[in-house]
């Protein structure tokens, strides 16, 4: 069995130069490393993903350390080799992580660290360390936490300085609403000015699920509405939360998350613009 990386065109046009902010490489020549998942049995490569790409109408991408590599960094290095100028990187960096390895990580195509508290080999508790070393890089963090606790973590977010990314739509593994308390505390951060919020992988926390996802639409809908000059999206391709039979169809998730979106000047700004500013592109 392998995952679907063509069919019928999405109903959106996406504009010139759009971004997937948000996608995993797997290779069978990089191997999973100890304490991560698996890699997906059918990995899921360069190829299959510029298929993916030309499906959706993409034209560059940010490829995101995955869980499964932890902190070796090898698989993204390469993919970012083979997509070239089209691409850019997030890593796994530790408090450790030298100078000049992160200076050539930099040469390479990265340009943010991941700090993944749900398994990942950098956690919550190295973010300001980490903060602290990729700051003269102008790089950006990209956080993944169970959103629920956003009241626990708000003061250590308060403290990061440049950008980062508040990723998979929050993570809220309850659904929250646009009138509780953590929403509000949400928008807090983002209108502190170095929050950005990312559209992705709304099925690994929606209930009410495809096709619409109506309890996360009325949350993404509120913060593009509030701030679409702080909102980005990723693919999460190639979804490995999923059973491979029960990944979603790219295409269909695009076009419903497109429809979160008011009109052709935001779709410009969640696409192009703020990650283009975001990755330095």
């Amino acid at each position: 069995m392998t995952r679907k990386i063509s069919g019928d065109a999405p109903q959106t046009k996406l504009p010139a130069g759009s971004i997937d902010s948000h996608m995993h490489i797997y290779n069978p020549i990089f191997p999973a490393q100890a304490g991560g998942p698996a890699c997906p049995a059918d990995f899921a490569g360069i190829g299959e993903y510029r298929e993916v790409q030309q499906w959706l109408g993409l034209e560059r991408v940010i490829v995101v350390q995955s869980n499964a590599h932890q902190a070796n960094n090898d698989c993204v290095l390469n993919a970012l080799a083979e997509f070239g100028e089209s691409s850019r990187g997030i890593a796994c960096i530790r408090p450790d992580t030298s100078e000049s390895t992160l200076e050539s990580y930099h040469k390479q195509g990265i340009r943010a660290a991941r700090i993944m508290e749900l398994g990942g080999a950098t956690r919550l508790e190295d973010l300001l360390r980490v903060n602290q070393l990729i700051q003269p890089l102008d790089w950006s963090c990209i956080l993944q936490f169970d959103g629920n606790q956003i009241h626990t973590y708000a003061p250590l977010l308060d403290k990061i300085q440049g950008d980062y990314v508040f990723d998979h739509q929050g993570k809220f593994f309850e659904p929250i609403s646009v009138g509780s308390s953590e929403f509000k505390a949400l928008l807090k951060l983002i209108d502190k000015g170095n929050c950005y919020f990312k559209l992705a992988g709304c099925y690994e926390t929606s209930k009410s699920g495809s096709p619409n996802y109506e309890d996360l639409a009325e949350v993404a809908k509120a913060v593009i509405a509030h701030a679409p000059e702080r909102v980005i999206w990723g693919s999460n391709w190639p979804h490995v939360s999923q059973p491979i039979d029960q990944t979603p169809c790219d295409a269909t998730l695009l076009d419903t998350l497109c429809s979160w979106i008011p009109n052709q000047r935001v779709l410009e700004q969640i696409f192009v613009e703020n990650p283009a500013r975001l990755y330095r592109f």
